[in-house]
């Protein structure tokens, strides 16, 4: 069933982006009033924008985390990891218009202060469950591994990452997710990606531009979700 569901969704997806100008003209139909609006960048190109300033930062967020949680969890205090993670759930619930704002005086307006924004966002809630994921493998198992002989990287690397993907691979999941979305914010300050039509619609009181901005970005965030879905199923 999950192959079905991405099918679908990658389906929906090919054929509103490169098919959006039968959309517009069944739009028209409904709506024959709707005043013209002249398009300088094509939908394509404003997904690809979008996915760049989506992926970039959280995939760089990712190896920074990554990174730093298992850091913190070979040679760190369960004072630092528990920092670690009241920092990672501040994190998830600090508003990314906020970041974007105090980013622009600093990058200035367009693509950098919104991926800014998105790193951050991201880094916080990846290290927060990649310190807790570590931590909740179990001592048994720990114990084994270094009763065979293993030092604390090799611990690490053959045993300990993976059990705990599961619960890392959760806060990248919700960091991929929100950030798919949070980048049409980008927009406000001048970044590119699909933000452009949805404040042009908003602008214009013109529902099928929003439209046109939003669907491709719920889209892209169910084939997301659908994605970490089906690795779940299978551990299942």
């Amino acid at each position: 069933m999950i192959w079905v569901r991405r099918a679908a969704i990658i389906s929906l997806f090919v054929l509103f982006v490169f098919g959006f100008g039968y959309v517009e003209a069944l739009y028209s139909i409904i709506v024959p009033l709707r005043p013209a609006i002249v398009e300088r960048t094509a939908l394509y190109v404003l997904v690809w924008q979008h996915l760049v300033i989506a992926l970039v930062p959280t995939l760089a967020a990712l190896a920074i985390s990554a990174a730093s949680g298992c850091l913190l969890h070979v040679y760190g205090n369960e004072e630092l990891k528990s920092l670690a993670i009241s920092l990672g759930s501040i994190g998830e619930t600090f508003p990314s218009v906020a970041i974007i704002a105090l980013s622009v005086p600093v990058l200035g307006y367009g693509n950098l202060p919104c991926m800014l924004a998105l790193f951050i966002y991201a880094v916080l809630p990846i290290l927060r469950n990649t310190v807790t994921g570590l931590s909740e493998v179990p001592r048994g198992i720990t114990e084994a591994a270094r009763g065979m002989g293993m030092d604390k990287f090799q611990m690490l690397f053959k045993v300990e990452l993976p059990l705990a993907w599961p619960v890392m691979a959760a806060g990248l999941r919700i960091a991929l997710i929100i950030n798919i979305s949070a980048a049409t914010l980008g927009a406000t300050v001048g970044a590119g990606g699909l933000g452009i039509p949805i404040v042009a619609g908003i602008r214009t009181y013109d529902i099928l531009m929003v439209i046109k901005g939003t669907m491709p970005v719920l889209l892209m965030a169910l084939f997301a979700d659908s994605m970490f879905a089906g690795r779940s199923e299978k551990r299942a």
